[in-house]
């Protein structure tokens, strides 16, 4: 390891583990895309059967200069397939609006949570328009995102960099939503944000209505980067949960 290279890691981040599962979208060479479901940083792709099996219906949208796409996502054994790939220039989002919710106690009081898994694929970082209920949108700065909710510019929340090796990389956006990360390596990038919504209320769409104390969005974006210093490699992929 050289010196420079500890300086980069000492400059721009630590390895650290990543603390929540989230979705995130790949889209191999040559491929349609893949919306997998885990932790990136960890190498950890949850699988079917398992927990990959607790997804109600993953959508995704191809959004290009021709307009959008839109389409259901296939549950493959390590994923969700979608039916198109980005070319330079495009965009995908995906999300699970009906993750099914669930129950937890929260100081001796049972509360009904509603997690929302949201993710976008971009190929450049020209700007782009929110799609997602909490949104991460390149802003047409390299390396700089602009964060919405409801879209609504959110500040002052915490936005996570992370690469496959487990590297990672903190900032908050700030009072208009950005945030901008240095991207050293050559490689896929993940960054990934978070948000507890305590509004509760009620969700229709799946087979009844559901009413929910809070809702829980968590959504990514991947980049791949063509540029920079070689990757640190990857761990070995993690174990599924079941």
């Amino acid at each position: 390891m050289t010196k420079s290279f500890i300086a980069v890691v000492a400059l721009l981040g630590v390895i650290t583990p990543v603390q929540a599962h989230q979705i995130w979208i790949e889209q191999p060479e040559g491929q349609n895309a893949v919306v997998r479901f885990g932790e990136f940083g960890e190498n950890l792709r949850e699988a079917s059967p398992g927990l990959l099996d607790k997804f109600a219906k993953v959508t995704g949208r191809l959004i290009s200069t021709k307009g959008e796409q839109k389409s259901d996502a296939t549950k493959t054994a390590n994923g969700f397939t979608l039916p198109f790939s980005a070319a330079s220039g495009d965009g995908i989002v995906a999300e699970d609006a009906s993750y099914p919710l669930y129950i937890w106690k929260q100081q001796d009081k049972e509360v009904t949570n509603w997690f929302y898994p949201a993710a976008r694929f971009i190929t450049s970082f020209a700007a782009q328009q929110p799609k997602l209920v909490l949104d991460l949108v390149p802003t047409g700065k390299e390396g700089q995102f602009k964060l919405f909710f409801k879209d609504q510019p959110k500040a002052k929340t915490k936005v996570t960099l992370v690469t496959e090796s487990g590297w990672s990389k903190e900032a908050h956006t700030d009072e208009q939503g950005l945030v901008k990360f240095d991207m050293p390596w050559k490689g896929t990038y993940v960054a990934e944000v978070s948000f507890n919504d305590r509004s509760p209320g009620e969700r229709t769409g799946t087979n009844a209505a559901e009413k929910y104390d809070a809702v829980s969005y968590a959504t990514t974006v991947t980049y791949v980067n063509a540029n920079g210093l070689t990757p640190i490699p990857a761990g070995p992929p993690a174990t599924p949960g079941k």
